[in-house]
This record gives C-alpha cells, sequence and structure tokens, in this order.
C-alpha cells in the first residue's frame, strides 16, 4: 500500500534491530518510515480499508491499524529546531538525513519488505556486538532530547549487557546535571521500563555515580541481591528503592496510582514477612506476599536457609477468606454496631494467628466467648 516494493517504505527502529539481534518478541512494536507524506499515507490506507488515525500528525505519524495490528508510519524528517525536549521537522525524502536525527546507530537500521537491510550508519554491527552508541556527537544528540541521557542507560541494559560506551557514559555524566527541564512523566516511563529489565543493578548503580539517581549503596546492594534471587519485577524493585518513602518517588517520576500501590503492597508485604508473620502477610496481600519475601530477603540479606524455609511455608499457605461474616455473628444473635466489628476484628486475628485452621464453627463459638 505504501510503495514499500518501491523502496518508499521500510520498517525502522525496533523491530529491526531485535530481529537482527534473534530477540525479537510478539508483542514488539513495528515501526515505518516513509517517502510518502502523511496525508497520502491517511488516504491510501482509507482507500485500502485500513484504520488510519492521526496520532503524531504534527510530526509526521500516522498510526495504521489492520484486525488487531498496529503500525506507526512516519515521514522521513529531519529536525529544523530543537529545544532539548521538542523538535520542530521539516519532512523530506533523504533517508540518510533520516538515520541521523536519530538516537543510537542500532535504532537507525531500516529493512524493506524483502528484509533486505538498509544500514546507513553502521548499526548493524553495533547490535550484534551489543554496543550503544550514540549517532554522530553523543553531547549534541543529548541537546537535542536530554531524555536520550535516560535512553542511554536503559538501552545499555536491555541490549549491551550492562557494558557502557566511553563516549557516550562521558557525555551522559556531562549533561547529568542539566536535566531538570525534562518531565516527570518522560523520566518516569523510561524508569519503569528499566526497573522491568532482567539485569539493571549495576546501570542503576552508574546512574547513581553520575548523579542521575539518588541511590544509597544499601539499597543498590538489595537490588543486587533481588537480581541474583532472579527477581525482575519493576514494582518490587520501586518497593525496594522507595522504602516507607514512595510517595516521594511517585511525586518526582509522576507514576500513576496503580504502579505505586502496587510497589505499596509488596512493600508492606515485605515488612510482615521480615516479622515473621507471614501468615498475615498472605492473607493481607496474596499473591504480592511472594514478591514481598523477595523484597524482605534482598533487603535485609537473608541466608539461604531462612529464604528456603520461609518460602516453603508461604507456599503450604492457602489464599483464602475469612469464613465468618458480620451477618453470621448477627445470626448468633450479637447486635450490630461498633461491637461486632471489634469481635469481627478479633475473629481474623485469631483465625491468621492459626495458620487459616480455625473453621467456621470454631471461630463462632469463639466470638460467643465473653
Amino acid at each position: 500500500m505504501l510503495d514499500g516494493a518501491e523502496g518508499k517504505t521500510r520498517a525502522v527502529g525496533g523491530i529491526v534491530r531485535d530481529s537482527l539481534m534473534g530477540r525479537l518478541r510478539p508483542d514488539t512494536d513495528i515501526d515505518m518510515a516513509t517517502e510518502l507524506l502523511p496525508v497520502t499515507v491517511m488516504q491510501r490506507a482509507k482507500a485500502a480499508g485500513i484504520a488510519a488515525y492521526p496520532t503524531g500528525i504534527d510530526h509526521g505519524t500516522v498510526t495504521l491499524k489492520l484486525n488487531e495490528t498496529s503500525v506507526e508510519v512516519t515521514t522521513l524528517r529531519r529536525d529544523v529546531e530543537t529545544d532539548g525536549r521538542h523538535a520542530q521537522v521539516a519532512f523530506g525524502t533523504d533517508w540518510r538525513e533520516d538515520a541521523e536525527r536519530r538516537d543510537f546507530t542500532m535504532n537507525a537500521l531500516y529493512a524493506g519488505p524483502d528484509g533486505r537491510l538498509f544500514d546507513p550508519l553502521g548499526g548493524a554491527g553495533d547490535a550484534i556486538n551489543g554496543r550503544v552508541r550514540f549517532i554522530g556527537e553523543a553531547s549534541q544528540r543529548i541537546a537535542e532530547d536530554g531524555l536520550r541521557v535516560y535512553r542511554f542507560f536503559r538501552f545499555s541494559a536491555s541490549h549491551g549487557g550492562q557494558r557502557f560506551d566511553p563516549d557516550g557514559l562521558s557525555a551522559c555524566r556531562a549533561a547529568s546535571t542539566r536535566l531538570d527541564h525534562l518531565s516527570a512523566e518522560r523520566v518516569g516511563s523510561e524508569m519503569m521500563r528499566m526497573l522491568g529489565i532482567p539485569k539493571v543493578a549495576v546501570t542503576l548503580g552508574v546512574m547513581s555515580e553520575i548523579g542521575l539517581l539518588p541511590l544509597e549503596r544499601e539499597t543498590l546492594e538489595a537490588l543486587v541481591r533481588y537480581e541474583t534471587l532472579g527477581g525482575q519485577s519493576a514494582p518490587t524493585r520501586l518497593a525496594i528503592l522507595g522504602g516507607s518513602d514512595l510517595d516521594n518517588w511517585q511525586v518526582s517520576w509522576r507514576l500513576s496510582k496503580a504502579i505505586t500501590e502496587k510497589a505499596r503492597r509488596i512493600a508492606d508485604a515485605a515488612s510482615l514477612v521480615a516479622d515473621e508473620k507471614v501468615a498475615l502477610g498472605v492473607y493481607r496481600f496474596r499473591e504480592d506476599a511472594i514478591e514481598g519475601l523477595a523484597a524482605a530477603a534482598s533487603q535485609d540479606g537473608w541466608p539461604r536457609e531462612r529464604l528456603m524455609e520461609t518460602a516453603r511455608e508461604l507456599g503450604r499457605l492457602p489464599n483464602p477468606d475469612l469464613p465468618v461474616s458480620g451477618k453470621d455473628l448477627i445470626a448468633r444473635g450479637l447486635k450490630a454496631g461498633p461491637d461486632l466489628g471489634v469481635t469481627l476484628a478479633r475473629l481474623e486475628a485469631l483465625w491468621v494467628d492459626s495458620a487459616f485452621d480455625l473453621t467456621k464453627e470454631e471461630l463462632l463459638a469463639a466470638a460467643l466467648e465473653t
């Protein structure tokens, strides 16, 4: 539809990079670059019966959707002016110029419909060797968009084996004190994506060394131990980072309520597990108690024996619901009101302390005791 066979449209970026690196995922985003203007892309999509949405029309991006597949198509462009956050662009037909405005060489890879690679900047070798290298002058790329500092570290963790290109690292170090203009949402989005990478503790440590991330040594050690346990949950890492200060991290990174609440549940579960209140942790936090165990063991440096024994205890416990309710108590003659809630809370504590062994009848009998 977009004249791919004539070389006017190519796949670009992550889907080409990850195909080349042998790490393509079913949910990898599909991006395409085209010589065609956005209005032409929209017109051709309509004629072909493909849904088209002008999601970034000012920057030349149209999102096409065919059945369950979405593709972002962006017209070739060059930056006319940039303030470190936003760029004014001009459309064109120069593929190399389009490549040179991107961030890293491994992201400036294009492929035609026959799979033929177009690699104007030598990004294929960098991708295969896991080298995250800025295109051209690293400081200039960062000046165009300061978020590229965070992206450098994210890609170095996800695609570079936590090895850092010296020129890129030097430029990031120099820019680390000049990023206040970045929005909290953009930084938070990058950081949460980073926290979900399987191996990232070394990267977070380097970010701390250059002043990009406030990270105490004890916290970094806990993150390293968490990875050693095989953990890779972003909310759990956030719980370890935030500790009792999650509200400040939520504000600093403008995190969603859902992400912060998940991290808080894991942190609270970790506190209960660390206090050997495993049954209560399971009852209150259900599956989050599993990550709570990992967080507690990582933060306190548990010996393997304690970790394994607590894990076995947690695994033996069910995820039950309290077998009595206020209606059950009223049916047994108790009056509705504040005292009923007190009795229910007492029964809940008894039931949890029994590791959920007390039956409904036993609990009801206990309710009638003075």
